[in-house]
């Protein structure tokens, strides 16, 4: 194994857990660059052993809990590394994701040579993270029990979406303002709040997008209260014929969607026009987010896992193209987002 440092973690290794993210990284400002680096290597790390299936729930629970520990500081005298090797590594059919787990060490290693500012902030987010993981290992049944449980409210599907994504709103605030001073054209706290229910708008898009997907491994993330009204069940949403009969709950939850997106629209536009690299950053996960939601108002049979509403690569690369291109154009960049917009709000009426 190859020994790795600040450049193969931040370099090769990121690119290979995550090529999407990792486009995004490379256009960041430079003193962004190892922090959110960071933080989305360690996030992962946390989230391939929470997803390990071939481990039961409550052994991946106490690994997560361990690099929690890790990560703020205790010594343990390398018994996590040796776990993660020998009982979670091996596990992994990508060898990207194996290397990964071998590389926490070195990970841990360059979060305690940051500055102190921007080390409590990656410990923070990966904290929070991790609680979201938790969530799941508490609530949800082993995947192969053959069992489902479901969230019960939408309160607790908000509180979701904060511990697994929009908390990353804050931090990129955050680091935005650490490293850029004076880059926001709004107050910091409104570019908080703009930045958790940026996270949010992503998330609740994940959440349906791949709901038949996560109904198969016992996780219905649909708030039961939300079922129950259109009478339904969890375990009528094993059906893909029911995707008819749950389109009013894919209805509402499109609109919680599209209200959170609209302030991540007002957080990217309250970036300079020369913020490039930032707007950018921003733009790329609004616009595949927004036509992620529009495919999933035309599926018929959003709740079928074979026919998962996704962007294909052909246009994921045009929408790269095209908001580079775009970028320093409020009026463009507003005209083509509220296009989406309009084209979701139709399949709403």
């Amino acid at each position: 194994m190859p020994n790795p440092n600040r450049a193969f973690l931040l370099g090769p290794l990121l690119k290979g857990v995550s090529r999407s993210f990792y486009l995004t990284l490379r256009i960041l400002p430079a003193g962004m660059r190892d922090p959110v680096g960071l933080a989305y290597l360690l996030a992962r790390a946390a989230d391939t052993i929470a997803d390990t299936s071939l481990i039961p729930p409550a052994q991946r629970l106490d690994l997560l809990l361990a690099l929690r520990a890790r990560i703020h500081g205790d010594d343990d005298g390398g018994a996590l590394a040796q776990r993660l090797a020998v009982e979670v590594a091996g596990q992994q059919t990508d060898s990207n994701e194996k290397l990964l787990l071998e590389s926490v060490g070195p990970a841990l290693a360059v979060l305690a040579q940051l500055s102190a500012a921007d080390r409590a902030a990656v410990q923070g987010i990966v904290t929070t993270l991790t609680e979201g993981m938790e969530l799941d290992l508490r609530t949800f049944p082993d995947e192969r029990s053959g069992q489902v449980a479901a969230l019960g409210t939408l309160a607790e599907l908000d509180r979701y979406t904060y511990l697994v994504a929009g908390c990353v709103g804050e931090f990129w605030t955050t680091m935005t303002d650490a490293h850029l001073p004076g880059t926001f054209r709004a107050p910091v706290g409104t570019m908080l709040a703009r930045g958790v229910r940026f996270g949010k708008a992503l998330q609740l898009v994940n959440v349906l997008r791949d709901c038949g997907k996560d109904l198969r491994i016992g996780r219905c993330y649909l708030p039961t209260e939300m079922l129950a009204r259109h009478g339904l069940t969890v375990q009528d949403l094993l059906d893909p014929q029911s995707s008819a009969q749950a389109r009013p709950v894919l209805h509402a939850l499109v609109r919680v969607a599209l209200d959170h997106f609209r302030d991540a629209m007002a957080y990217t536009f309250a970036l300079p026009r020369t913020a490039v690299r930032l707007r950018l950053a921003c733009l790329w996960p609004i616009l595949i987010g927004l036509e992620t939601l529009a495919l999933l108002v035309e599926n018929d049979a959003w709740l079928d896992p074979a026919r998962i509403s996704k962007v294909d690569r052909r246009h994921v690369y045009r929408v790269l193209w095209r908001s580079t291109a775009l970028v320093m154009s409020d009026s463009a960049l507003r005209n083509w987002m509220d296009g989406f917009v309009a084209r979701i709000d139709t399949r709403l009426r």
